[in-house]
């Protein structure tokens, strides 16, 4: 192999590993280190029913946020499993945030899958907030409002190791979304 096409080979192999590496901490490492530190951004978004959510209401508590769209095929798989977690541990807040889709489109779906405390980001402020980039994606955020667990895509374990956040952070939990006054759906 003449020099030339050695040198382009081995620098392509240099190129693919740091790829790999930089894919691998961004995807992976970064996320958990980040989020286990990190102050929960602030969270005011309408309920499906027509009220109010506002995270900083449950302080004190830990609250489950859980982004998903109607279209998003893993979520279909989810919401089951992050609703019976729901209704098994009443202890604990879980609050599905519905992303980019107007309520005309989350009422049907939201009834179909009866699912409970459904709020609306519409115009994704809060997805971008918390740097959601795929669905489903979970958040555990403690009673401080710090941000404690996060599970990108689908997870047949998410119910498990929401179980585990609960032990080690705790749930308290008041009313169905906090002192706002509003249930969701």
């Amino acid at each position: 192999m003449p020099p030339l096409r050695r040198w382009a080979a081995r620098a392509l192999d240099v190129i693919a590993v740091l790829v790999v590496v930089v894919a691998v901490a961004r995807f992976f490492v970064l996320p958990r280190l980040h989020r286990d530190i990190v102050q929960a951004p602030p969270v005011s978004l309408a309920t499906l029913d027509g009220g109010r959510f506002e995270l900083d209401r449950l302080r004190g508590r830990l609250v489950f946020l859980d982004f998903w769209a109607s279209w998003c095929d893993p979520c279909r798989a989810s919401i089951p499993l992050i609703q019976h977690f729901k209704r098994t541990h009443p202890q604990v807040d879980v609050v599905s945030v519905d992303v980019g889709e107007p309520a005309a489109i989350v009422r049907p779906f939201a009834d179909r899958y009866k699912m409970k405390d459904v709020v609306l980001d519409p115009d994704e402020t809060v997805r971008r907030a918390f740097g959601v980039s795929g669905y489903p994606t979970m958040f555990a955020i403690d009673g401080t409002g710090r941000v404690r667990g996060y599970w990108p895509g689908f997870n047949p374990d998410i119910e498990r190791q929401m179980s585990e956040a609960v032990a080690k952070y705790g749930g308290r939990r008041s009313t169905a979304m906090g002192a706002s006054g509003a249930s969701g759906r």
